[in-house]
């Protein structure tokens, strides 16, 4: 009977007899009652296509690792062709033990990001390692008595097991840690490599102490307030001598190649904000202003007194001078003025920040501009003189020019100390120059006003250099200079568990390096029971290890006992995965000529100034120097590289979890005191209160985490990957909820059910209807249909809505991501198509069959062990869909969208803003133009009957109307006729 009533009405047909279209469909539905019952476990899922995959890349792709080593790279035998390449990369994890829902959203995305690229054809690296040196390693082994190895070792275990669960294409043949001889043989390599083009010193400074790490910190690892940005503690400052990296030399590099990062917004402007704030260019002045002194012979001449400002051009609206504490011109005065010594007790004694100074009564300033002569007439004036308590003795030379008009903190000690004085504005923000009356400080750039004499009127920006020129050619009290926040790299640490630093201290040759030959300086092994009790670094008395020869004069020596930064070892890795194995070079120019720089980055944007200043740095100092012709080729497109490392960076959001409180005591509670009986309403156990309920970043103090390892078991990598990418933008925070992923799990059974049942009737009919030609079939079938009423057939319509959907989602899905940032979109873009391919009972099997394998395509990156068993029910021949000797699998558009635009669409008519009929159209083809689009569905309209009966009269033309107001998609037009038209 089947094969009759198939013989009958093939799958393509669109117009059937009543009895035969009913029962093709009756049979359809038996078949999808039956193979929906079919239960999906989406744990055992991942299980089975882990193993496979597994097995697949075994066998495509020998692993690294049991390659030998030799002096090349072991890289694919196609690798010279870095157009075919991708190399995504997320930042690598320190080993702490535990994977936590940051980590598996980072590396969620840059899974889909590089399963996306696969689909697309691309040879992808998307590798994995571990960032294994660290303080916190070091204090953990002390805590427990162990090594520091043995703790990162058990760590990257247990760490690795959690990523393997999350369905992850990593390329685990080129893992390493940091921590790995192997590894730190070419830091050590690097540090010698820098040094040799001296990019390396060693000085005595005075640096950054923790005094409970016990060890030197960067500039950039303190904060704000002066405090460790590991363990929190108030950095003290200690002289010592120290290895510096002179990141210094490349300032004007790192911060040039950010205009190249902010094109195409390869970079986000935050990031790249980050980057130019820490480096800190300013262009400034240094001004001398003459000092007057009444009185006190005991002073003797004084000097003129300089400050620097970045702010030259509010030179003309100085109103005071004011000078630090702590400046020796303070001093002085205190030795024998006791108001003046007073008032530094006073300052001293004080723990809070006020803005009460001390006018030095004796002694004023002049203003440079007032030695120009009569130019300025308005600059005569001197100026009082304070010592005031918000200028800092270590910022510059201790001394500020007081322009309150344009400085917040001038603006607040001016109110306090000369509450009656005027303010002069020097800039304004009216382009004529005139003074505009305002409340408080105007900080922004603008146009100088008439106090600035012959430059009034001209933009604030633009005067700078010529102001300060005119004072110095006149004057000699002036000096344009450019400084820079930056300061060199100290990297140095006073702790085991890092790389320990090639050099050899020798009595009579001075500090040497470490022999090539004799790479790497490997650590020591240190009993920690022993350590656990002593305070300093455990290498300082492993005698055996310290004590040495010199490599030139053979004497005795002494190693270095200091070990590096571990953010040496994160500003390099990058370029490691692209060779892992070559045991004589960090990374051979083949190697990096295919796979740098890294095509897309991800990670948090916590990292936006250290991590990547440094990586920045080292890619540049490395790679300008070992390979300065190399050129990036990738994306078919050949540039001179400009020697930055990461192309395209993504950061994400991070993973906030959903906190209890009790609202009488504010305390976070633990989840077996929240009654979730009914979780739209959750109670505090033992009450009717009801918690407050907020979303705050995971800790154990706040009860907030989710395990991802047990959510994945309970809930499958598939629909945790989908519900960690659906909740959010990838920028944004992602508020963790747990009953959410309920709709995500629904939408990846419905898409199995719906598999399952076609693929039975395919098996059944032995028509896989592929390959489809849309192009072919519609335009045919808009042949057959000429006839036709424009009542189309149920089946037509639905079948070209299917297939108009399919093609507007691999368009937007396609976008997404690529995009990155819009990959929640992507997921809620899949869930519209699923609905339409099942939802449309009426459209015809070979469409239904065609769009359900492309919807099954674009799933792939996001649920890759789904989408593979669905494809292997729908194309059980064809291989699996992440099969690296198959072809690109990724859809792409086919054409078809101009015919399928003859589907009809509801248009509401208004004229002049009043509904006149509602009539049925073609949706307009997508190539038209605005003005193309209103003739054309003008037209469309004036040939329904509708339009003819209440528009289309010799007085009122609606082809006349002055404006047309189409609606997005043609849901609704308004015409707008001239006065005196009735309708």
């Amino acid at each position: 009977m089947y094969h009759a009533i198939r013989k009958l009405a093939g799958p393509g047909c669109l117009q059937l007899p009543t009895p035969t279209l009913i029962a093709r469909r009756s049979l359809f539905a038996l078949h999808t009652r039956c193979y929906a019952t079919a239960h999906l476990n989406l744990p055992k899922l991942d299980e089975k296509w882990r193993q496979r995959w597994t097995e697949n890349r075994q066998r495509e792709r020998p692993s690294l690792a049991a390659k030998p080593s030799t002096t090349s790279s072991n890289l694919e035998p196609d690798s010279q062709s870095p157009a075919d390449h991708m190399y995504i990369l997320s930042m690598f994890p320190y080993p702490s033990g535990t994977l936590h829902l940051g980590h598996l959203r980072v590396y969620t995305i840059a899974d889909v990001v590089a399963r996306y690229h696969t689909l697309r054809g691309r040879n992808v690296l998307l590798p994995m390692g571990w960032d294994a040196f660290g303080l916190p390693a070091e204090n953990a082994a002390i805590e427990r008595g162990v090594a520091p190895a043995e703790w990162t070792r058990a760590n990257i275990a247990r760490m690795k097991e959690q990523l393997e669960l999350m369905n992850g294409s990593f390329d685990w043949s080129r893992e390493f840690a940091t921590c790995d001889p192997g590894f730190y043989k070419h830091t050590q390599k690097l540090f010698l490599l820098l040094r040799q083009f001296g990019l390396v010193t060693r000085q005595h400074a005075v640096v950054n102490w923790d005094p409970v790490d016990k060890t030197v910190l960067a500039n950039e690892q303190v904060d704000s307030e002066g405090r460790s940005w590991r363990s929190g503690a108030k950095v003290e400052q200690r002289p010592l001598e120290q290895w510096f990296f002179r990141i210094t030399e490349f300032k004007e590099a790192l911060l040039r190649d950010l205009d190249e990062l902010a094109k195409e917004n390869r970079w986000p402007d935050r990031v790249l904000a980050m980057q130019k704030n820490w480096l800190g260019r300013t262009t400034g002045a240094r001004y001398r202003f003459p000092l007057i002194l009444h009185g006190q012979p005991q002073l003797g001449a004084l000097e003129d007194l300089e400050i620097y400002t970045t702010r030259p051009e509010t030179i003309f609206g100085a109103q005071f001078i004011a000078i630090s504490s702590s400046s020796k011109l303070a001093k002085d005065l205190a030795s024998f003025d006791p108001k003046v010594r007073e008032y530094l007790e006073t300052l001293e004694k004080s723990t809070e920040q006020n803005m009460q100074g001390y006018r030095i009564p004796y002694i004023q300033a002049h203003n440079p501009i007032s030695r120009i002569g009569s130019e300025f007439p308005m600059q005569t004036e001197p100026l009082p003189v304070f010592i005031a308590p918000y200028v800092g003795g270590d910022y510059e030379t201790g001394a500020v020019m007081g322009v309150p008009a344009h400085d917040a903190r001038d603006f607040a000690f001016w109110q306090q100390n000369v509450p009656s004085g005027e303010i002069k504005y020097v800039i304004t923000p009216n382009s004529t120059g005139h003074s505009t009356k305002m409340d408080g400080p105007y900080l922004e750039s603008g146009y100088m006003t008439k106090l600035a004499g012959k430059y009034s009127g001209r933009s604030s920006d633009e005067v700078v250099e010529s102001i300060v020129e005119q004072i110095r050619s006149e004057t000699n009290l002036s000096e344009l200079q450019t400084k820079w926040k930056l300061r060199d790299w100290l990297i140095s640490r006073q702790r085991y568990w890092g790389t320990p630093i090639p050099i050899i201290h020798c009595g009579s040759c001075g500090p040497q390096a470490v022999p090539d030959d004799q790479l790497p300086v490997e650590l020591p092994e240190v009993d920690f029971h022993w350590a656990s009790g002593r305070a300093g670094n455990p290498l300082e008395f492993a005698t055996d290890w310290v004590n040495t020869t010199c490599p030139k004069c053979h004497g005795t020596a002494k190693r270095d006992t200091d070990t590096m930064d571990t953010f040496v070892d994160s500003s390099w890795y990058y370029m490691r995965f692209a060779d892992p194995r070559n045991e004589d070079h960090p990374v051979c120019e083949a190697a990096a000529r295919t796979h740098l720089p890294v095509d897309v980055y991800i990670g948090g944007v916590e990292h936006a100034i250290l991590h990547l200043l440094y990586a920045r740095f080292f890619y540049k100092a490395i790679m300008g120097n070992l390979y300065p012709n190399i050129k990036a080729d990738h994306d078919g497109v050949t540039e001179t590289a400009s020697h930055e490392p990461f192309k395209r960076l993504i950061t994400q959001g991070m993973v906030h979890g959903k906190t209890y409180l009790d609202p009488d005591s504010g305390r976070f509670l633990k989840p077996d005191e929240v009654d979730m009986s009914n979780p739209s309403e959750p109670k505090i156990v033992g009450s009717e209160k009801c918690p407050i309920i907020t979303y705050e970043k995971m800790s154990k103090s706040k009860h907030n985490g989710v395990d991802p390892t047990t959510f994945i078991s309970k809930h499958g990598a598939d629909a945790t990957r989908a519900h960690i990418l659906f909740q959010a933008p990838v920028a944004e925070v992602l508020n963790w909820d747990d009953n959410k992923i309920a709709g995500v799990s629904r939408w990846l059974r419905r898409v199995y059910d719906h598999v399952h049942a076609l693929a039975a009737t395919v098996q059944m009919t032995g028509d896989s209807s592929m390959p489809f030609d849309a192009k072919e079939y519609f335009a045919r079938k808009k042949e057959d249909s000429i006839d036709m009423t424009k009542e189309r057939t149920a089946q037509w319509d639905d079948s070209m809505t299917v297939w108009r959907t399919v093609q507007e989602s691999i368009i937007s899905v396609t976008a997404a991501c690529e995009k990155v940032y819009a990959l929640n979109t992507a997921v809620s873009t899949l869930m519209s198509l699923t609905n339409i391919i099942i939802d449309k009972p009426n459209a015809s099997h070979v469409v239904k069959l065609a769009a359900t394998t492309e919807l099954v395509r674009l799933m792939a990156p996001i649920a890759p062990a789904s989408a593979e068993e669905c494809w292997s029910m729908l194309r059980p021949n064809e291989g699996m869909l992440f099969d690296e000797a198959a072809l690109a699998r990724w859809p792409k558009p086919d054409g078809s969208l101009p015919l399928l635009n003859f589907a009809y669409a509801k248009c509401t008519v208004a004229v002049n803003g009043k509904k006149r009929c509602v009539v049925d159209i073609p949706l307009a083809p997508i190539d038209l133009d605005e003005n193309k689009l209103e003739a054309w569905i003008t037209e469309q309209i004036l040939q329904t009957p509708q339009a003819q009966e209440k528009l289309n009269t010799p007085e009122n033309d609606i082809r006349k109307a002055t404006k047309v107001f189409v609606m997005k998609g043609g849901k609704g037009v308004n015409y707008l006729l001239p006065k005196g038209s009735k309708i």
